[in-house]
């Protein structure tokens, strides 16, 4: 899909492509068929290896993409040499044309063992929302519908619709009324976790009434 000249391709489970004039940006890259090696900036998540994964941040990446993550993938990214900024929750960082937010990413709900939750906060996983050419697009990463995001504003939300590790599509569409964003777009399906079906059932109930604004444009 395009909105306002920013192109945006969902590759796979939780990787976009998203490429403006003056930037191009890939979201935690996996199970990409093609190389692509044009990427300025590889935004990851947190360093599970869904999200983390060398061989396809290798297809995006040229000798002067710079890599951003969490503190706590420090020693995972350690074989690459492209440039790294690592990043904990609530910062800004300015790199190149593009600014980057990082915002909290963790469950509330979904645990591993009935005590236990899959993302917890105190790991430092985040979220990301990055202004290029004008446009915010926020990624969310693996998170439930957490407080922190009544106070998102972007114009574009990525986000995931899976269950059992991150929101279900219910939960995913109660997250996108709150962020209001003029485009939500389901992430975290068709691999791992989470099929078709759940980025289907998102977009019925963004168009149904748990949200008064209908969306201008979804691409599945």
């Amino acid at each position: 899909m395009e909105y306002k000249g920013l192109k945006i391709d969902w590759l796979h489970h939780d990787c976009f492509r998203v490429s403006g004039k003056r930037a191009v940006i890939y979201t935690d890259p996996y199970k990409i068929i093609k190389r692509y090696n044009d990427a300025d900036i590889v935004l990851i998540t947190h360093d599970h290896f869904d999200h983390l994964s060398l061989d396809d941040i290798e297809k995006v990446v040229n000798d002067k993409t710079i890599l951003v993550a969490p503190k706590d993938c420090t020693g995972k990214l350690d074989e690459l040499k492209n440039r790294k900024v690592f990043v904990e929750p609530n910062e800004i960082k300015i790199i190149g044309d593009v600014s980057i937010k990082t915002v909290p990413s963790y469950n509330t709900n979904k645990f591993r063992d009935g005590k236990e939750v899959f993302h917890p906060r105190d790991k430092g996983n985040v979220g990301y929302v990055f202004m290029v050419d004008g446009v915010k697009v926020y990624i969310a990463g693996d998170t439930d519908h957490i407080p922190e995001m009544q106070d998102i504003r972007t114009d574009i939300a990525l986000l995931p619709v899976s269950g059992k590790y991150v929101m279900t599509a219910k939960e995913a569409a109660e997250a996108a009324a709150d962020i209001n964003a003029d485009v939500s777009i389901p992430a975290h399906y068709g691999s791992e976790i989470g099929e078709m079906k759940d980025a289907e059932q998102f977009v019925k109930l963004l168009n149904g009434q748990l949200t008064a604004k209908i969306l201008k444009s979804i691409d599945i």
